[in-house]
């Protein structure tokens, strides 16, 4: 465990660019886990080349480590609460070493389905660490904060995707599992304990936002309607979004625009690879955008303008896609109205619950991630059914647009009930010098 002392500073002071320092670094713990998901496309055509076996089986390991990531995100809050951020994003930087030492050992679709649970575990237990961190610096700027820490996870790669490519096409792909697994585990190691969390003097609310003045245990806030209002919402547009990015390959080839040649005067592209391309830029600058948005107009606000744009967004594509130059800017229009669900869901479940016990109740409420990944092979069940994606990117607009109505009409007024209510329950507390529980449904 961590001394007092060293774990809040003396007298619990800080300077003024503490909590920047406390987010460039987890930033860099982001950065560094990034690779395991976004650089596992450039191994699988080496592994399947050396060995021989389905794309379909190597890719569920890819599968199993976004389903450990997310479905385990409730019990490593529950550790990050207890114990802080050092230690949880040490322990997870060693396992995101180890998961890609293990793949550079594997000879056996066992051995990467290991590797990938492993490094599931690494990445979620670095993900939520740094988020609920960025959460505790900054309840006046957390839109920002989670987007800036966000987009580090969403484009954390693009700096080293070109280097892992080269290392895999001179040096083979065992080997650069084995180098960058060992770099990367230390830089997110070291960086580790540079974090801590802030003392109630460092921080201080926002003026501009509705703002819960309490900290709400996980069983309070699940006995909310607002949770599970956030909850569904998410789910809404978490499915939408990956049943989208997921198929967009097959889209590209369905409506004839997969091998278009994109001329644009300095350089000429395939219209697939530069709308992927697209998407980790997109991914990047939506996150720290729309975060920004929502801490000066408002949580609900930017739901509204960020869900309908993408609601929209999708169908013009499934109208306009066949024009290649279509393609490319609605599918841009696409990733950078999407990538913000994890800034604007994680910053207002800081704002409506506090930060005490938010590791836990996160944790929960980012199951839905793991909901809509189990959603998206549906996409391919109504292609198949209807015979056009048209089919497909109409229902996914339809949810986007259902949480954009929800954020004005359900969640605006819901969210000023919850506020007014907490601050009611924090001053009988503090009246009473005693615990009070939340009504069953406040």
């Amino acid at each position: 465990m961590t001394s007092p002392a060293l774990a809040h500073g003396p007298h619990g002071a800080a300077s003024p660019n503490t909590r920047w320092l406390q987010l460039a670094v987890g930033v860099i713990c982001m950065i560094a886990t990034a690779n395991i998901q976004y650089a596992w496309t450039l191994f699988v055509p080496e592994i399947q080349e050396t060995y021989g076996w389905s794309r379909a089986k190597i890719q569920l390991a890819f599968t199993i480590f976004v389903l450990v990531q997310t479905w385990l995100a409730p019990i490593e809050g529950y550790f990050i609460d207890k114990f802080g951020p050092r230690l949880m994003v040490a322990f997870g930087a060693v396992f995101i070493g180890a998961a890609w030492v293990i793949n550079s050992q594997a000879s056996s679709l066992t051995g990467f389905y290991i590797g990938a649970a492993v490094g599931g575990l690494g990445v979620g237990s670095i993900y939520a660490t740094c988020i609920n961190n960025a959460l505790k610096w900054f309840p006046d700027r957390r839109g920002l904060a989670v987007g800036l820490t966000a987009g580090g996870y969403g484009a954390g790669s693009a700096a080293t995707i070109l280097p892992i490519a080269a290392m895999i096409e001179s040096s083979g792909f065992q080997h650069t599992f084995l180098v960058f697994g060992l770099l990367q585990g230390s830089l997110a190691f070291v960086a580790a304990w540079f974090l801590r969390s802030p003392t109630a003097a460092e921080v201080k609310g926002s003026a501009k936002l509705v703002q819960a003045r309490r900290d709400y245990t996980l069983k309070e806030a699940l006995n909310t309607r607002l949770f599970w209002l956030m909850f569904l919402m998410f789910i809404l547009v978490v499915t939408g979004g990956m049943m989208a990015v997921a198929q967009l390959g097959v889209i590209a080839k369905d409506l004839g625009v997969k091998e278009f040649k994109v001329d644009l005067y300095f350089f000429v592209m395939a219209a697939l690879p530069l709308a992927l391309m697209l998407d980790r830029i997109m991914n990047g600058i939506s996150r720290p955008l729309f975060g920004w948005i929502s801490d000066n107009i408002g949580r609900e606000k930017t739901m509204v303008i960020a869900f309908t744009l993408e609601g929209l967004g999708i169908i013009a594509l499934g109208y306009f896609g066949s024009n290649p130059y279509a393609f490319l800017i609605l599918s841009g229009v696409v990733f950078l109205a999407w990538g913000e669900v994890y800034s604007l869901f994680s910053a207002l479940a800081g704002d409506a619950f506090g930060t005490r016990h938010i590791g836990k109740i996160y944790g929960v409420l980012y199951t839905a991630k793991g909901i809509g990944a189990l959603f998206v092979p549906v996409g391919n069940l109504m292609m198949e059914a209807t015979g056009t994606w048209s089919t497909v990117l109409y229902t996914v607009a339809a949810m986007d647009l259902t949480a954009a109505f929800l954020a004005i009409v359900v969640l605006r007024p819901t969210l000023a009930r919850h506020v007014e209510a907490s601050r009611t329950l924090q001053a009988q507390e503090l009246a009473g010098g005693g615990e009070l529980h939340l009504p069953a449904r406040a």
